[in-house]
């Protein structure tokens, strides 16, 4: 059995100063990524066509005042030496040009894309900045608050919730890393990221102390660990499915000639976002990967389970809801999989696979007793 250490309040301390800053670092990096999300790609039009080949340069010329629809026309010269003269609707702003050098769609959608406002593409490389900042400091967080106890630091539900909100930022970076262009995702995960530490500090705090013997094992790193990841990696296709059914149903009043309703005080920002097509590959491909892993992590915790029990499965309400909600993203994989079950209906059930990952998480933890909840919330 693992011999309990003292617990070190300077560390403690440090760690919850270190999350306090990291949550202030956080939030201006959401309000930086918010103005560039609302006053991104001004006066700059996204052509896309299967048809283009080549190096496309797009010349936009739109009338100078502000935030007025305007019909303008884009010259595409292709490869071949011709021209294609395409008209598209634009908000009127500044005149720019546009050159995609033979990119794809995926490459020229959301702010920070090609034809950006210089003040919005300095607010996301600002916001850019103060995530990594916010990041640095968030894992120091996270590592002093373990080594305070001398364990791994995710033994109660403020901890987790930590070191997930950790997850989901740096898979966010490692995307930019990757030169990847979602940039445009900087705001949902700033948001989740301040809204989660939210919770954790002022609902879910718990004093940094040992954890009951059960819990004093390698599968602690392991199981909740892979747990982390996992919830992180749904939690961004989650917002990539919500952004999806948004895209899309801007997508289609826009063809139905509808300029009004919902999207009317919003339309530039919908515009701004990658296609809709775009954003349901990433969702279902985030959730492909990641499902593999949850069903580690369930295996995992099974194994724990007969460890410390001596039962590998006894239907705790944390095990019946992690069968649930493993269930249900393996319905949505399967859907995906079936003609007729692609785009609205599929995302629909992402969404309530999602619902259910996150009763487990919370409602289960904080509403439901179990054997699960002798680590406290």
């Amino acid at each position: 059995m693992h011999l309990a250490s003292a617990v070190d309040p300077q560390l403690a301390d440090l760690s919850n100063k270190l999350i306090y800053s990291a949550m202030a670092v956080y939030t201006i990096a959401m309000l930086a990524h918010m103005f560039e999300w609302t006053f991104g790609s001004k006066g700059a039009v996204a052509v896309r066509s299967t048809e283009q080949a080549g190096s496309l340069a797009e010349t936009v010329a739109a009338a100078a005042q502000p935030k007025a629809a305007k019909k303008v026309t884009v010259t595409v010269a292709s490869a071949a030496g011709g021209t294609t003269t395409l008209t598209r609707t634009a908000l009127a702003g500044e005149g720019a040009t546009v050159v995609t050098s033979g990119r794809g769609a995926d490459e020229v959608d959301g702010p920070g894309a090609a034809g950006t406002s210089e003040r919005a593409d300095l607010a996301g490389r600002i916001a850019v900045s103060l995530t990594v900042l916010g990041a640095m400091l968030h894992a120091g967080g996270v590592l002093t608050r373990g080594l305070s106890v001398s364990r791994w630091p995710w033994g109660n539900m403020y901890e987790f919730s930590c070191a997930f909100a950790l997850a989901m930022t740096v898979a966010y970076l490692g995307l930019l890393a990757s030169k990847r262009p979602v940039r445009w995702l900087g705001l949902p995960v700033t948001l989740a990221v301040v809204l989660t530490l939210g919770i954790a500090t002022q609902v879910l705090y718990t004093e940094s102390e040992q954890l009951v013997p059960a819990l004093h094992s390698y599968w602690l790193a392991i199981h909740v660990s892979t747990a982390i990841i996992c919830g992180g990696a749904f939690y961004a296709a989650f917002i990539a499915t919500l952004l999806y059914l948004g895209k899309d149903s801007f997508d289609k009043r826009t063809e139905a000639g509808l300029t009004t309703g919902p999207f009317g005080t919003s339309a530039s920002v919908w515009q701004r976002l990658p296609a809709a097509s775009t954003l349901d590959k990433l969702s279902y491909r985030i959730n492909a990967l990641v499902f593999p892993l949850w069903t580690f992590t369930i295996i995992a915790g099974a194994i724990w389970a007969e460890a410390a029990w001596g039962k590998y499965w006894e239907w705790d309400p944390k095990e019946t809801w992690s069968f649930i909600t493993w269930v249900a993203y393996a319905c949505y994989l399967h859907a995906r999989a079936t003609a007729g079950w692609k785009g609205r209906k599929a995302a629909y059930l992402a969404l309530a696979a999602f619902a259910c990952w996150l009763f487990n998480y919370y409602g289960v933890n904080i509403f439901v007793t179990g054997k699960h909840s002798y680590a406290g919330i």
